[in-house]
């Protein structure tokens, strides 16, 4: 949980291994949940303050040995202390130290350490006793002796105020942790909201409407109600119920999709009850309805506007119920699946002719998804061309390809009535047609893509003054020129603005401005 390599790092630390010191003679250390040391001590070439700490560290064979002993020891003591905190006596009798536990939401992670002293009531004796202890440990007599000596006397008001102190540096670890945690998930937050983000599952969109399609469905996913997804045909509805699926906790177990309109009532019945033997002519034998086959994971009903009203009267008892009848079958059986539907009809209309049933509508409405047609995301279609591009490239194995600026403008022109099932094979056509040349160019577009908006401003040419001879991609330049350099002025350079008079995107509007170079105010203005 705690970096603890990073906490020798930080100003608060470094300045209480200072006061620590000077003051009491002690090293500070800090280990994490197992015990190990994370404060350098063990390295090499550590510049140890306390000098009994150095000698017992790397002058005693086994040193570290009686160290580890006294954390294993310790840690077991002050994770049961009410104050958190303890004032230990070490492997060498007479030597302590202090001991505080660092917690984070209430979880013991670890341990800080404020060793050694003695106390100011110590004999002479007892000094003579730590330092046959230490000869004991291989030590020679003048070493030990030495170290004894430069430890520090400390009074019961001096343990206390150490005692402090040790809990100011556990309490600083624990709010760092606090704090780089609060300021990941600020990040991880950033991340989601800004249009850095371009995919969630298999969609692909940085515009704000699909950010807001990102944020719903990272916060549905983790829950077992029923989503209802609508959008037009194209949109990628599979797609959102899919990413449901496999970020939800059912992702390990099936995820089916079925398309309501493509059966009839009786299949349609047959296909998500299952059957048994003999219920209908041909029913030679059992069959598992989808929803015994998807039962555990998730069931995608397609298209479900499309669904008679007897057949409503069966989901809903599904949903209600969890319970379901096979054709030919006798008694119900149970199932556990969430259920994700969709359509591209207009639902509370039919609900108002008696087509579709407020009882189901609500039971699958618990959450709305609605996915944005592609002409109302304009900025997410240079993202999905170069996705479609780099993906069709990759699976014929062509070097990558690239689009011209013209060919760019005419696909952001188009409306996309097909949204992004047409872009997609759009652009696996265009991948084929450019054979293997390195840039598509607008002439390889399909008719409907190159004509759109062609015939505009037939009139308006005359009333204009514009050069009627020459060639006609000439002139049709030299009228776009006009018409964007007078709309410029007209909407006081307001480009979102003049984009939705012209009925084109504002990316290729500012294509456009940057082609007839008229960016600069005066140019547009004529000055």
């Amino acid at each position: 949980m705690v970096n603890w390599n990073d906490i020798g790092n930080l100003h608060v630390i470094t300045k209480m291994e200072e006061i620590l010191s000077n003051w009491f003679g002690t090293e500070l250390y800090w280990t994490d949940v197992h015990g190990k040391i994370h404060s350098g001590h063990l390295d090499k070439d550590y510049n140890f303050k306390s000098h009994f700490m150095k000698v017992q560290m790397k002058d005693m064979k086994y040193g570290y040995e009686y160290l580890s002993q006294d954390i294993e020891r310790v840690t077991e003591e002050v994770t049961d202390a009410k104050e958190g905190r303890v004032v230990f006596e070490s492997f060498f009798k007479g030597v302590y130290g202090v001991c505080s536990k660092v917690e984070i939401e209430g979880e013991y992670v670890g341990a800080v350490f404020a060793y050694p002293f003695l106390q100011d009531d110590v004999t002479a004796k007892e000094e003579s006793a730590i330092v046959a202890q230490m000869v004991e440990c291989g030590m020679t007599e003048a070493d030990a002796t030495s170290a004894v000596s430069h430890m520090k006397k400390l009074s019961k008001a001096d343990v206390e105020y150490l005692k402090e102190l040790v809990d100011l540096c556990s309490e600083e670890i624990s709010t760092y942790h606090f704090e780089i945690s609060k300021r990941e998930e600020r990040i991880q937050e950033l991340n989601s909201e800004l249009g850095e983000k371009y995919r969630y599952h298999s969609m692909i969109g940085r515009s704000k409407s699909m950010q807001k399609v990102y944020s719903l469905l990272q916060k549905i996913s983790s829950s077992d109600a029923s989503v209802m997804i609508q959008g037009e045909n194209g949109t990628g509805k599979e797609l959102v119920a899919k990413a449901v699926h496999f970020n939800s906790p059912r992702k390990d177990n099936t995820f089916l999709a079925v398309n309501c309109s493509a059966f009839n009532d009786n299949l349609l019945d047959s296909e998500l009850f299952g059957h048994v033997k003999g219920a209908f002519t041909g029913a030679v034998k059992d069959k598992k309805g989808l929803f015994e086959t998807a039962n555990g994971g998730t069931l995608f009903l397609d298209e479900i506007g499309d669904t008679s009203l007897s057949m409503q009267v069966k989901l809903l008892r599904v949903l209600q119920e969890g319970t379901y009848l096979p054709v030919g079958a006798a008694s119900p059986r149970r199932c556990d699946v969430r259920i994700i539907a969709a359509t591209n009809k207009n639902v509370k209309k039919m609900m108002e002719t008696g087509e579709f049933r407020e009882d189901l509508y609500y039971r699958i409405n618990v959450f709305n998804v609605a996915l944005p047609p592609l002409r109302e995301r304009q900025e997410d279609i240079p993202v999905l061309m170069d996705h479609f591009l780099k993906k069709r490239c990759d699976e014929t194995g062509q070097t990558m390809k690239t689009f011209s600026k013209k060919c760019l403008e005419k696909m952001l022109d188009y409306p996309w009535p097909g949204n992004v099932r047409e872009l997609e094979n759009e652009v696996e056509r265009l991948v084929v047609l450019a054979g293997e040349d390195k840039q598509i160019t607008p002439d390889l577009l399909s008719p409907r893509i190159l004509e759109h908006g062609g015939s505009e401003g037939g009139s308006v040419a005359a009333n204009r003054g514009i050069n009627t001879n020459g060639s006609l991609k000439a002139a049709l330049e030299e009228l776009e020129a006009l018409m964007i350099r007078e709309g410029l002025k007209r909407c006081q350079f307001n480009k979102s603005r003049l984009a939705k008079e012209l009925g084109i995107s504002r990316a290729s509007l500012i294509m456009k401005v940057d082609k007839y170079e008229l960016d600069k105010r005066k140019k547009a203005a004529g000055e």
